[in-house]
């Protein structure tokens, strides 16, 4: 090879990799803008057409940066509030008029917590290599996550956890309880008052969920959620009212803390405000039911 062509095959070799370093840097670019824009509509039927395709652009774009904590974020937590609010909750609503359709929904809402679990998973492991062996281990202290590695963790345990509420008749994945309990509590060490709320409110159901679970200490936790969001927001009493009152078969408790999630969802146009306020609204519905 004469010198010419060496230096030729060289120029091009660079220009080669400095393509893709733009068109890495352009992708990232892209990612961090897409992360922080969410679905922000009142109207909940134009809110799950929306997201559907929000979600399959970010997720296209997640394949192409799998590490990008934010985007991955943002991908778990959209897919996961679809599952929940458009799916399974769906599926209750249908189960008094065809269990066969009711039953096609809470497997489509399984895939997608799981699909949710998966794309979180990546990009939690991407940072902490071995981390499920870490869990497993239960070795919290020798675990850290850095504070914008809290949501992910948050996301990703509450999709796990959707995941297997739906899926009791799948040991392989009910056995994976321990390690969706060991990464909330590892997002709880970190930032206790994430989400407003949300994250203390999962940890009192996951702590009533779990094998040995004690109702007082979920009760803490529900209580301590409401405290964080100063009792303005209804997820935390919708929370305590299908885990804690339904588990003691106290209705009055169970109509109280429901009333209280649509008092305080009032004049709320939030999505997700509406989302508990109806979950709430029916629930109150099927108290017969229940008890």
């Amino acid at each position: 090879m004469n010198r010419t062509v060496a230096l030729l095959l060289s120029g091009l070799l660079v220009l080669s990799l400095s393509a893709c370093s733009v068109r890495q840097q352009l992708i990232r670019q892209v990612a961090d803008e897409m992360s922080q824009q969410s679905v922000e509509e009142e109207d909940i039927g134009l809110a799950r057409e929306a997201s559907a395709f929000y979600l399959k652009l970010a997720e296209s774009l997640l394949r192409s940066v799998p590490g990008h904590v934010a985007l991955a974020q943002s991908v778990t937590s959209g897919l996961t509030q679809y599952a929940y609010a458009f799916l399974s909750n769906e599926a209750d609503r249908l189960e008094s008029h065809s269990l066969a359709q009711a039953q096609v929904l809470r497997e489509r809402a399984a895939r997608m917590f799981e699909r949710a679990q998966k794309q979180g998973w990546v990009a939690l492991t991407l940072r902490h290599p071995g981390l499920a062996s870490q869990l497993l281990s239960m070795d919290l202290k020798a675990l850290r996550l850095q504070p914008d590695e809290v949501g992910l963790a948050y996301w990703t345990a509450a999709a796990w956890g959707g995941q297997i509420s739906l899926s009791k008749d799948i040991p392989d994945v009910v056995a994976d309880l321990p390690l969706v309990v060991n990464l909330a509590t590892l997002a709880w060490q970190t930032n206790p008052a994430y989400g407003d709320g949300s994250l203390a409110s999962l940890m009192g159901t996951l702590e009533l969920a779990r094998p040995g679970g004690s109702p007082s200490r979920a009760l803490a936790y529900w209580d301590q959620a409401i405290e964080i969001s100063r009792g303005q927001s209804p997820g935390p009493f919708v929370a305590k009212a299908e885990g804690w009152a339904v588990e003691q078969q106290d209705r009055t408790a169970f109509e109280a803390w429901l009333n209280k999630a649509i008092e305080v969802s009032q004049g709320k146009r939030d999505l997700s405000s509406q989302i508990m306020r109806e979950r709430a609204v029916w629930l109150l519905r099927h108290a017969d039911d229940i008890f």
